[in-house]
């Protein structure tokens, strides 16, 4: 008897969720469903787990914050400072390589200074600012060397981003100049051998 179940399993399992995708209209695949939810799942965990304390309100005004922050000043100034990089980096040829090894470390560095701004501002344990001693009990450090630790981390990354790109520049080169060395020893050789 060749009914519906004595196909493979394979095709079983591909013809189910091949129903399941047509009935669930997603337009994606069942896989990227599943993997949305999930992510939606965690995200409100971690946002009940955020929200459940008694500080709620500051977690609010600091999120809304950083949007309007983004939105109304920071965008305005990093698009300014790109089309500076542009332009200051158009007549080269490899404008845009040197273009994208400024973008990325100061995205990092922007991204760090948003996050940890209250204490690299030095706001933690004023009246109003966060407590210190939380910071202190938690990474061992005191409140006033974030600042410190925040520059160290941005002239790092700079110094890391310029560093690969100097490799990117320099690799051609390099191999543009040993072949020539080869060039040159292998006429050398011939010369040497034609000579004999």
């Amino acid at each position: 008897m060749r009914g519906r179940w004595t196909r493979r399993p394979t095709a079983r399992l591909t013809a189910a969720l091949t129903r399941l995708r047509r009935r669930c209209r997603y337009g994606e695949g069942t896989l990227h469903l599943l993997l949305m939810l999930a992510s939606f799942a965690l995200t409100g965990y971690a946002g009940l787990r955020l929200l459940g304390g008694a500080r709620w309100p500051l977690v609010v005004v600091w999120f809304a914050g950083a949007a309007l922050l983004h939105d109304l000043v920071l965008l305005p100034l990093y698009s300014l400072a790109d089309r500076v990089v542009s332009a200051a980096t158009a007549g080269t040829r490899r404008h845009r390589a040197w273009t994208a090894h400024v973008r990325v470390p100061a995205a990092l560095s922007g991204l760090l200074l948003l996050v940890w701004f209250p204490l690299i501002a030095g706001s933690a344990g004023t009246p109003g600012g966060l407590p210190t001693a939380d910071y202190t009990s938690v990474t061992g450090l005191p409140g006033g060397d974030f600042f410190a630790c925040w520059l160290l981390l941005t002239a790092g990354l700079f110094a890391l981003s310029a560093l690969v790109l100097s490799a990117r520049t320099a690799g051609p080169l390099l191999r543009s100049t040993a072949a020539r060395v080869r060039r040159r020893r292998a006429t050398k050789r011939r010369s040497a051998d034609s000579g004999r």
